[in-house]
């Protein structure tokens, strides 16, 4: 039994569900006592400084705890120490008879002096030691009835298909065995095996209806807690008839009015996973040696069952807690990515997608080409999003954004102890991306150590976590990007010649924005509408005169320079303002000059601006005394790019 006595200037005390004794003292016949603001726990406080559930008093078989429950302070007062336990602090400790909890500090404190009162003091009939348990007892052996009996219940326990299932059917074997049982209850542990920290609830009682058969309790039915408390602490099964009697100063058993009880330990190992309490309420000495010898045999079946079926609850649980994981991690990705619609109408647009629409369904690596801020990313989320892999997870990573030696533990993942640091077993971004895809942004930033293990990878669909004595396989589709040309790379030794062209299998360039201006007006447009809703701001548009000026630019960060700049424009901008030339940023207004000096006549958006390109490489040729080499190195495009536009001017 735990008493609890509560000590405060002014307090609001609710003791739900059980006795009080005087004005601050509760009395708690079970093993855990949750103690809160909240009306769910055993003992209430209503006190603004105490959280909804603030701690726990658990008693186990040999020792007593108290766990925090919330980051609130909680300090525990003995007489040689002072501990504080919390968020920050050890998350439970051991107490003893007479300690104090301590909730607050100053006036507001409250004090909870806690009592444990020890009804161990049974003398019993029979012991079975978990260790001692053997064969068949003669007696069951040479018993043909109960042999048939025990069958039976066990073979009801194999049809089990839950927990709650299995327990019910312990119950109900328990009284189809046990002619001299009335009430059955089993207990099992709460929280984890390795927790020294645990207690033993009762999770289900069943009693002998007026048929022979379990059923339901119409009311609540105490528990010989004592008996159980012996059964875990020895490791045994114990029997005790005429507990009446024998177990005098047992208030838990006189309570109950039991004449005999008999418990018996449910284990997997070392481990005591919970009990089965059988007792008998009608007359004494019902239960006997001969039935604790066939409880213990059913219990050692019945074990396997309850821990199987137990684990199975776990992981369907923490199967259901990733499932909702990459549930909440794909929607967050596809709000991210995928709902972000490609803009184009460009003929460069067109054709990079009639690609793309042509590689998504397939299994091929596809490698995305392009200048910074073109748009690469969003190009390798189409390859996801529009594949049939779309229900699994799009996961990127940018290589140049990690340093070398964690980038190899963030792709494949490491075990625990494999380097300093390295606390406990991780999963990579391969295993992560599992019938998924792996973008990988910057790979021509990958250091030549961790080239041959990716190229591994790609080839045999094979990865090895560091530390690991053994690969395993993955089915993950790999999109990499890069911003630099890999040819280069590879002539210059610092990119693997084989994982070049295990990569550009498939290959797709990222137009930039300077080669679709048709573009331009769209993505501004977009953009104008997507940060005018975010601050909820009503804006007129772009001024025609603006929309020349930034068709006119080159726009060398292309797409997320207009990004960038729009949304500094909507930031500016009056409420239903529009966008004038004197709002653009100074780089942008600086080919209005040349607009003027180039003389363009008024016609199509692409007309103009082939009028202004036309009288830029006329002036650029000029300025380089027509060297072409120069010249196209000042303009940012290549030799085989200024020969091109010069033909199509006619130059």
């Amino acid at each position: 039994m735990i008493i609890v006595s509560v000590h405060s200037g002014a307090y609001d005390c609710q003791n739900v569900g059980h006795d009080r004794v005087g004005h601050d003292r509760a009395e708690f016949d079970q093993d855990i006592v949750a103690v809160g603001r909240a009306s769910d726990n055993d003992l209430v406080l209503n006190l603004p400084h105490i959280s909804e559930h603030h701690l726990r008093i658990i008693r186990g078989p040999a020792s007593t705890f108290v766990e925090a429950a919330t980051a609130s302070g909680v300090v525990i007062l003995s007489p040689d120490r002072r501990i504080r336990i919390g968020e920050a602090f050890a998350r439970s400790v051991e107490i003893t008879d007479g300690c104090s909890i301590e909730l607050g500090a100053g006036p507001d404190c409250v004090l909870l002096q806690v009592q444990l009162v020890e009804c161990d003091k049974s003398q019993v009939v029979s012991v079975r030691r978990i260790d001692d348990i053997g064969p068949v007892g003669t007696g069951i052996e040479r018993d043909p009835d109960t042999l048939q009996k025990l069958y039976v219940a066990l073979r009801r326990l194999d049809a089990a298909t839950d927990l709650d299932e299995v327990v019910r059917g312990i119950c109900d074997g328990v009284l189809f065995l046990l002619c001299g049982a009335t009430h059955v209850t089993v207990a099992l542990r709460d929280g984890d095996e390795d927790s020294s920290s645990s207690a033993y609830v009762p999770v289900m009682t069943r009693v002998r209806g007026a048929n022979g058969l379990g059923t339901t309790p119409s009311g609540s039915v105490p528990v010989a807690r004592s008996v159980f408390r012996k059964v875990i602490s020895e490791r045994a099964a114990v029997l005790a008839a005429d507990a009446s009697e024998d177990v005098a100063h047992a208030e838990s058993i006189l309570g109950a009015s039991i004449r005999s009880t008999l418990a018996v330990p449910l284990w997997r190992g070392d481990a005591i996973l919970g009990v089965i309490q059988a007792d008998n309420r009608n007359a004494p000495a019902m239960l006997t040696p001969n039935d604790l010898e066939v409880m213990v045999l059913y219990a050692s079946n019945a074990s396997l069952v309850a821990s199987n079926m137990r684990l199975i609850a776990r992981l369907q649980t923490a199967q259901d807690r990733l499932r909702k994981e990459n549930d909440y991690l794909r929607t967050r990705e596809q709000r991210r990515t995928h709902v972000q619609t490609i803009i184009g109408e460009s003929a460069a647009m067109r054709a990079v997608l009639a690609q793309l629409d042509r590689v998504v369904d397939t299994r091929v690596t596809v490698l995305v080409e392009g200048e910074t801020g073109s748009g690469k990313e969003l190009l390798a989320s189409a390859v996801h999003y529009r594949s049939k892999r779309s229900d699994k997870l799009f996961v990127a990573q940018n290589c140049a954004a990690i340093p070398e030696n964690l980038l190899e533990s963030e792709l494949f993942g490491h075990k625990r102890g494999s380097f300093t640091g390295a606390t406990e077993d991780k999963k990579g971004l391969f295993d992560m991306a599992h019938g998924g895809t792996l973008f990988l942004d910057e790979v021509a930033e990958i250091p030549m150590t961790l080239q041959s293990k990716l190229l591994r990878a790609l080839q045999e669909g094979e990865i090895r976590p560091v530390g690991a004595s053994r690969s395993h396989l993955v089915d993950v589709r790999i999109v990499a990007a890069t911003n630099k040309s890999l040819e280069a790379e590879v002539k210059a030794g610092r990119f693997r010649e084989d994982l070049f062209y295990r990569l550009k299998v498939f290959p797709l360039r990222s137009p930039s924005l300077r080669e679709r201006r048709d573009d331009i007006p769209l993505l501004a447009a977009a953009f104008l509408k997507r940060y005018a809703s975010e601050l909820g701001k009503r804006v007129g548009g772009f001024g025609q005169q603006s929309m020349e000026l930034l068709c006119s630019y080159d726009w060398p960060g292309n797409v997320r320079e207009l990004q960038n700049e729009v949304q500094r424009l909507v930031i500016q901008l009056d409420e239903g303002g529009f966008v004038v030339p004197e709002l653009l940023s100074e780089r942008i207004r600086c080919v209005e000059g040349v607009v003027e000096k180039a003389g363009v006549k008024r016609g199509t958006l692409k007309e103009m601006v082939d009028q202004v390109e036309k009288y830029l490489l006329i002036e650029s040729l000029r300025e380089h005394s027509n060297n072409k080499t120069n010249t196209a190195k000042t303009l940012g495009i290549t030799r085989e790019g200024l020969h091109k536009k010069l033909r199509s001017y006619g130059l």
